[in-house]
């Protein structure tokens, strides 16, 4: 397992469990990575449809999709 692989089964688990919308750099704090790489992570969970994001002028919220 790569290491991008680890950060998308973290962000997976936070934004599961925080419903309030989290930005790019409070995904790479909790995973403990570059914004780069949750970036990276955030926007292949974004092509796969399983995060919705949220832009709130300058921000952008990711939440989990719910089904």
């Amino acid at each position: 397992m790569g290491k991008i692989d680890i950060v998308l089964e973290k962000s997976r688990k936070i934004l599961k469990a925080d419903t309030r919308g989290l930005t790019i750099q409070e995904i790479a704090e909790k995973t403990n990575v570059s914004r780069v790489t949750a970036t990276i992570a955030l926007s292949r969970l974004l092509g796969a449809g399983l995060v919705d994001v949220r832009t709130i002028g300058n921000c952008r919220l990711h939440y989990w999709r719910k089904k």
